[in-house]
């Protein structure tokens, strides 16, 4: 049965003209010396990205069948959100088991074929590492639970007893980044209340002590049993939560959600997580290969950021004060700049990012008045949305360093919006406060065919409803097509291969450009980029390559559109 639903049609945009360098093949498996500075790596998010057997649910098998679609894209590594055995309380970030595929994807089998037939294509794996937390169904918090105080496995974790006179009330004030108290009560073996453990996230995934040695032994082993299975690295899933303030003091304040990022998180982007980061990369410096570790660290500067990849530690980090930033020439200059700044003095690739699994895509968040941040979720003008969404990606892939896409951004994918209450599955939705629980709106799965009761993404129907008309964004409905969003990825990302000037780097140059205009150099490539509901005219600096809206070049001038971004090659 078909798990579609009624929501406001989808509008295809308009054809415009495209124009590239040719395509060049796929990098071999074999790449230079540090291809991660440069690297463009697509996130896989394997529930939503294509089902192999029919059951709703995205698969490993699902996704190597797709291998090829992504070779031809033209990035070049593939990361995968979890999918390891887990209860899929936090789909899949709870983790039961760190080295077995959950059942609902496939097996180590599948995993291992995936790896094996990306490696065939030329791309790269890299697989997500979740340390701060497990899920509450691993063996060792489940013998925590059963064997009640004093268990060595309570140690792992971080029980605590409660304040007040009966121990009613939670070891500290801090609170849960999904809304409510960061602790929750356990009832003992003997049936009375008892001690409390420690979740920032959902209850469902307890925090690690990283006191213990055991947790640093564990997770040194994990690191080294995926590495032998063959991936290329790993992003590593709240990487600055980690380690807590000794003695886990209170926050004091009522205001804990407008003080995240601010710096000052007891919780948050200690100075301890950075010794667990040397010892791990160590252990890749045993394999060959160029293995790396990407981190998600949301930190309140990317000066900040900058500490977790210094050379002995990390070797990218989501910069997420990029992903924040509003369509606004003036505040994009500023957070590029600040970004380069930070990383050059640590020898560091700059990491761009629009959207991913947790966040508004870039197609509905441009569409909305700046302000409302990443996770309000409003359909806004999806016209405007989608060509700012493309005019941004245009600017990202022409700044030095790394890209990351999110699947279904090179189909111009909006939010779903309009998903019934009844169907969402994100923790933070059930939790009230907090987040807006929300995040299901980007999860949708991937439509790849024009028809079908998913859209191709399997043989059935999706765990998450698709809107209908989704079948006008799919990958069958974009082939081929002169100024269809994926075409543009496809021309951009081997344009960003072709041109000598694009990629590695540390630095731009900026050129003069009238307000709400970037206008950026590197050698003989040249970026200009207009933020503004105007068209604005240029002085021509070259040859067109790429534009991300219909343009017309005028001998020496060219007109800009609106939220538009164009390459120029400009010797």
């Amino acid at each position: 049965m078909s798990q579609q639903h009624t929501a406001a049609p989808v509008p295809t945009p308009a054809p415009a003209p495209t124009r590239a360098v040719a395509p060049t093949p796929a990098r071999p498996a074999a790449a230079p010396r540090d291809w991660w500075r440069d690297a463009v790596i697509y996130q896989i998010y394997p529930r939503s990205f294509a089902d192999s057997d029919g059951d709703g649910m995205g698969d490993l098998e699902g996704a190597r069948t797709r291998l090829p679609y992504l070779r031809d894209l033209g990035v070049d590594a593939v990361w995968l959100s979890p999918f390891y055995a887990s209860p899929q309380a936090d789909a899949g970030y709870d983790v039961a088991d760190y080295r077995a595929v959950d059942p609902v994807f496939g097996t180590l089998a599948d995993a291992d074929a995936l790896i094996r037939d990306a490696h065939g294509l030329g791309l790269r794996v890299i697989v997500d590492l979740v340390p701060n937390h497990s899920s509450d169904r691993h063996e060792w918090f489940r013998r925590a639970l059963a064997e009640g105080p004093g268990s060595p496995c309570r140690d792992r974790y971080h029980f605590r007893p409660g304040k007040g006179p009966r121990g009613e009330l939670p070891p500290n004030d801090w609170e849960s980044v999904f809304g409510g108290p960061a602790w929750t009560r356990v009832t003992e073996p003997d049936g009375t209340p008892g001690e409390w453990y420690l979740h920032l996230f959902a209850p469902e995934q307890p925090d690690f002590n990283w006191e213990h040695p055991a947790v640093g032994d564990e997770f040194r082993s994990i690191l080294r049993f995926w590495l032998d299975r063959g991936v290329d690295g790993f992003r590593v899933d709240v990487a600055h939560g980690m380690v807590k303030a000794e003695g886990l003091p209170d926050l004091e304040s009522g205001e804990q959600l407008k003080l995240l990022g601010s710096g000052v998180m007891p919780f948050f982007d200690q100075d301890g997580v950075h010794a667990i980061y040397r010892q791990w990369r160590l252990i890749l410096g045993e394999y060959p290969g160029e293995r790396i570790f990407v981190a998600e660290a949301w930190t309140p500067t990317v000066e900040r950021t900058a500490r977790y990849v210094r050379p002995d530690e990390l070797h990218q980090a989501f910069n997420f004060q990029y992903l924040t930033t509003h369509w606004d020439a003036a505040e994009l200059r500023s957070v590029i700049d600040r970004t380069l700044d930070a990383m050059r003095p640590v020898g560091a690739p700059a990491t761009w990012v629009l959207s991913n699994h947790d966040v508004t895509r870039h197609a509905t968040r441009f569409a909305n008045p700046p302000g409302l941040g990443t996770q309000i979720r409003l359909a806004g003008d999806r016209g405007t949305g989608l060509r700012r969404a493309r005019a941004a990606t245009l600017l990202m892939l022409a700044l030095p360093g790394s890209a990351y896409v999110y699947q279904g951004e090179e189909l111009g994918l909006p939010d779903v919006v309009d998903l019934p209450d009844a169907v969402r599955q994100d923790p933070a939705y059930f939790r009230g406060d907090g987040q807006d629980g929300f995040r299901d709106g980007c999860r949708v799965p991937l439509p790849w065919t024009r028809g079908g009761t998913s859209y191709g993404f399997g043989g059935g129907g999706s765990w998450l409803p698709q809107p209908e008309g989704w079948g006008a964004l799919s990958v069958e409905a974009q082939t081929g097509v002169p100024g269809s969003t994926l075409e543009l990825y496809r021309a951009a990302l081997a344009a960003r291969r072709a041109h000598p000037d694009l990629g590695a780097g540390d630095a731009v140059q900026w050129l003069p450009a009238p307000e709400g205009v970037l206008a950026l150099r590197r050698g003989r490539f040249v970026c200009t980029a207009n933020t503004t509901r105007e068209p604005v005219v240029l002085p021509t600096p070259g040859r067109l390559l790429l534009s991300s809206a219909d343009t017309a070049t005028e001998g020496p001038e060219t007109v800009l559109p609106p939220d538009a971004t164009l390459w120029w090659d400009a010797p």
